[in-house]
């Protein structure tokens, strides 16, 4: 593994966080700037502390402790999503929401595989 893009997680969190800003636009304007932006730096989050953490992979406990991170603003992204969708249910997150989903388990994964097997 030469770089953090040759994470699977962190790619599928770029791509999610890309769908993210575009849907949040579609939101009405007054929201743009309250629910649109919560949920554009969660998204952003995920990907953002992947890449830390990755940067701090020689000292193991740093790199748990930012896909950790990663972890929480998932779940904290999920959040904003089923808001979305409860509010706005013309605006469809559900993929998203799924996807999102599916990555909160890898990243899981990933945690387990580092705080086991990862070699500093």
């Amino acid at each position: 593994m030469k770089s953090y893009k040759d994470l699977d997680i962190y790619t599928l969190a770029f791509d999610y966080a890309i769908e993210v800003h575009k849907v949040s636009l579609l939101l009405p304007k007054f929201e743009l700037y309250e629910q649109g932006s919560q949920i554009r730096r969660s998204s952003k989050s995920i990907k953002d502390n992947i890449v830390e953490g990755y940067g701090r992979r020689s000292y193991k406990q740093d790199f748990i402790k930012f896909l950790v991170y990663a972890h929480s603003s998932l779940l904290e992204c999920l959040s904003q999503l089923e808001m979305i969708q409860t509010i706005y249910p013309d605006i469809s997150v559900t993929t998203l929401v799924e996807k999102y989903d599916l990555l909160g388990g890898k990243i899981y994964n990933f945690i387990k595989y580092v705080e086991k097997d990862w070699k500093t």
